[in-house]
């Protein structure tokens, strides 16, 4: 549950201020993996401050601090500072200045997610405590496992077009397991953004690791995803799993119907 700044210790924002300057704050609209998110202008620059103080809150965001700090690449943000005090983690990341990115059929955006993605698919999972794709997804066929860096939920959310390019942002959920694990998790977000399931596989089949994919192993992912999400939101009245329900569905019905990989 995103807090408001005002509940922050006087610790913690004198050590942000310490930090960054005289500050302005503007609260993060998007996301929920941190209980404090928002852009920071100060004196000596601008950054983006998440911070968290309940158990769960400070054991993702210290997992998201150990994955971001060992991600060196020029797609993902770097971490600026962090430290502890009062009860709070709080990690300063470099700010992003730019729009969230259009993924609809035709955008100039899905070029550059394409090459991202093509570098992505070729990082290998950093050595540090990594999600699998079973605690991740609640599920997992042998095909998932593998050693590549997967960022897991690249919806326009933390996809962020700058002028340096786009940046990939909110690495809370990283995973380690088959490249084309991250291109079945971005089929949802494609369909949400316009796309027919078969124009997202068609998309999608640009990535070699896309297609050297056994179908099973394709439809076992579609059938399995949209069987979690239509259980989430069968007892939710929350929009977007709902919405995940439904663009997850689309998929699997499709692969039920064509049994092709796209």
């Amino acid at each position: 549950m995103r807090s408001d700044w005002s509940v922050l210790p006087e610790a913690v924002t004198k050590g942000i201020a310490d930090r960054v300057g005289d500050t302005h704050i503007t609260p993060a609209t998007t996301g929920d993996h941190a209980e404090i998110a928002a852009t920071v202008t100060g004196t000596n620059g601008t950054v983006f401050v998440k911070a968290a103080h309940t158990d769960f809150g400070v054991r993702s965001l210290r997992f998201e601090l150990r994955v971001s700090e060992a991600v060196s690449w020029s797609h993902s943000p770097a971490v600026e500072w962090h430290f502890e005090t009062a009860g709070w983690l709080v990690v300063g990341f470099e700010h992003c200045d730019g729009r969230h990115a259009d993924l609809s059929p035709g955008s100039a955006d899905l070029d550059l997610l394409s090459d991202a993605l093509t570098i992505l698919g070729k990082t290998q999972a950093p050595d540090v405590p990594l999600f699998s794709p079973t605690a991740r997804l609640g599920f997992a066929h042998p095909a998932m496992h593998g050693h590549t860096l997967v960022h897991t939920d690249l919806g326009p959310a933390n996809l962020i077009v700058a002028p340096r390019g786009l940046q990939i942002v909110d690495w809370a959920m990283a995973t380690k397991a088959a490249p084309w694990v991250e291109l079945a998790m971005l089929t949802q977000w494609l369909i949400s953004a316009g796309h027919t399931p078969h124009q997202a596989e068609r998309w999608l089949a640009r990535h070699p690791s896309w297609r050297l994919t056994d179908s099973d192993a394709l439809d076992y992912f579609a059938t399995k995803n949209a069987q979690k999400w239509a259980s989430k939101s069968a007892g939710s009245t929350t929009a977007w799993m709902h919405d995940l329900a439904a663009w997850t569905s689309q998929w699997a019905a499709y692969r039920c119907q064509t049994g092709t990989t796209g």
